[in-house]
Parts: structure tokens; sequence; C-alpha cells
């Protein structure tokens, strides 16, 4: 009886919650439950499909409150550690502001890792040749998915997805930084070599790897005979001027409405956890030829013109570079991490 899992979900639940002591565990407390993919909650929530009538609708009262109970609880213990934090911090980093700083003692600033990786990325890009391009972060439902070849009914373009702006259902955060892909080739026609770095914004579960809020390094040629082997070799080539020697990349098959075929690149990357040293894959690029409906989009023949794009996570790049194991950190503004930059 899915009534019994639901209670039984609770039970669970109740009891896990007690037993959160950090940040870390009460994240992995509500990807157990709520996860989109695989959570218990949800999971049950979907076999609702399977029943009719009235247990459908006594079924699906009780399992929306119960989820909201659950969801109540998980707000109520984070802002319990929120308090504890700030509690901590209070006694530990409190600073005397009337203190003088003798001459020689002031600390001095850091360059964010995240800007250090963007930098080298752009410094890379100029040197074979690419313009570097910005653009805007509230973006209109048209450059972020009607250009690009997504399809009306698309998931991205479901609020679960994206973040739109209330009461104007056409503007959007940046869901991804290949936005500028068609006004770049309407400014610039073919052939063309341009580069746009920024910040993206998804509703996205925050997890070691993924994050709300991330910043991405867009890359677009187009030119006269390209094919998936000059694509993979510029890629290969700001790879090497990134990390000054050969990384370890597998490329599988992936699907990005924009490009045709689509690609997604693992970096094995190595970091530290605890006293040891790890090694992972990583999805760090995604890229492809660029789609000749896109092309149209930017007024350029397809017929005569074909090119690729790539995209870098920057946060990733950072990742990898640094042997950071964990996003979470690079976002957390903690000057205890950031100062080893």
């Amino acid at each position: 009886m899915i009534k019994d899992q639901i209670e039984q979900i609770k039970k669970e639940f109740e009891s896990a919650i007690d037993d959160v002591r950090d940040f870390l565990m009460l994240e992995e407390i509500e990807q157990r439950f709520f996860a989109r993919k695989n959570g218990k909650l949800t999971d049950v929530m979907k076999g609702l499909k399977d029943l009719s009538g009235d247990a459908k609708k006594e079924v699906g009262q009780l399992a929306n409150i119960v989820k909201t109970e659950l969801q109540d609880m998980l707000g109520s213990k984070r802002e319990e550690l929120d308090k504890e934090r700030l509690a901590n911090l209070a006694t530990e980093e409190a600073i005397d502001v009337s203190q003088q700083v003798q001459k020689g003692q002031a600390a001095k600033g850091h360059i964010h890792p995240i800007t250090q990786a963007r930098w080298e990325l752009e410094e890379i890009a100029r040197n074979m040749g690419f313009l570097i391009e910005d653009g805007p972060e509230l973006e209109s439902d048209y450059y972020n998915f009607g250009s690009l070849n997504f399809p009306e009914d698309h998931p991205a373009r479901e609020s679960m997805d994206s973040f739109y702006v209330k009461d104007k259902p056409n503007q959007l955060m940046r869901a991804h930084i290949s936005n500028m892909q068609v006004r770049l080739m309407r400014k610039y026609g073919a052939p063309l070599r341009a580069a746009h770095p920024g910040r993206v914004f998804r509703n996205e579960t925050i997890d070691a790897t993924h994050g709300h809020t991330f910043y991405q390094f867009d890359a677009l040629v187009i030119d006269k005979d390209l094919s998936v082997g000059d694509l993979i070799g510029t890629i290969m080539a700001m790879f090497k001027g990134l990390y000054k020697k050969d990384v370890k990349l597998r490329i599988r098959p992936g699907h990005f409405p924009f490009v045709e075929p689509g690609f997604e690149i693992d970096m094995q990357i190595t970091y530290k956890a605890g006293d040891k040293i790890k090694t992972k894959w990583m999805e760090i690029v995604g890229c492809g030829m660029i789609h000749p409906n896109v092309l149209r989009e930017g007024g350029i023949d397809p017929e005569e013109y074909n090119g690729y794009a790539f995209d870098y996570g920057i946060d990733r790049i950072a990742m990898s570079k640094y042997g950071i194991e964990d996003i979470r950190h690079i976002h957390g503004g903690d000057l205890r991490f950031l100062t080893q930059f």
C-alpha cells in the first residue's frame, strides 16, 4: 500500500533528521528523500498515477501533507544549523575593528579561483584568434531557447529547470552561455571565431559538482568545411594551454538541441580526500557541430558554411586545476579556503 510506504518514509525521515549535525548530512537527507530522479518520497509520489478515483485523491492529499511536513522539518533544521554556524563565527572569527593594524601586517587580497581560470581561458582563446565577447544575464526566451533550436516542449524550458522572471514569462536568467551564439553570428557574420564567458543560472539541486549559479566559457567557430576533428583538436589545444600538459579525456555522444552531432567530454581529475589522493572522471565540456537551424537563425547559409561550438564549465575547470573536491567550497566565501589561491 502506498499509504503505508508514505508513513514509513515519514518515520525514516524523522529519525534521520534527528541525527543531522552539519550541512553535508542535511543535504544527503534532502537528496535521499526529495531528489527528482530517485528520491524516496519522489518515487512514491510518481506511483500516484497508477491509482484511480477516490484512492488517488486520498493518497495524493496524504502525500502532499507529508511532503510539506518533511520540508518544514528540513527548513527548521537548516535554520538551526545556520544559527550554530553564526554563533561559532562570532566566537572563533571575531574581529576587533578598533585594533590598529601594524605596517606590513595587512592581509593581501587574492584572485578568486573562478576568476583565475576565466582569465587563463580568455588569454588562451585570444592567442588562438578568438574574439572575447560578453552578453546579458537577464535573457529572452528566444535567445536562450528558441534561437538555439529548443522545441517548445523541451523540459529545460520548464520552471523546474530555469529561473523565469515573475510576471514576465518570456524573460529568464540565462540557463547557459550559448545565448550569445545567434547574436554573434548576426553581428559578425562568417567566418567567425568568438568566445563568451559568463555566469549562468539553473534550478539545480546543489551537490559536490552542481550549483544553481555557476560559470561557463562558450566558444564557436564558423567557416567552410569544418569537421569534428577540428572541434576536438581545438578543445585539446585549449586544455594543453591551460594545464601545460596533456590531460586524460574521454569523449562520448551527447544531445544538445543546438548541435548535431553532439558530444560530452569528461576529464580525469586528481583531488585530495583527507590523507588520500584520488582520481575520478568529471564532465567538463559539452560540444558539437552547430545545427543548421541555428546557423539560419544567425543569418548564415548552412549550405555554404558550417561550424562547431563547445562549452567549458569554468567552475569544474577550477576544481580540476586546483584539486578542489567540492564546488561548494568555491562559492562559499570562506576566507580560509580562498586565501589558498
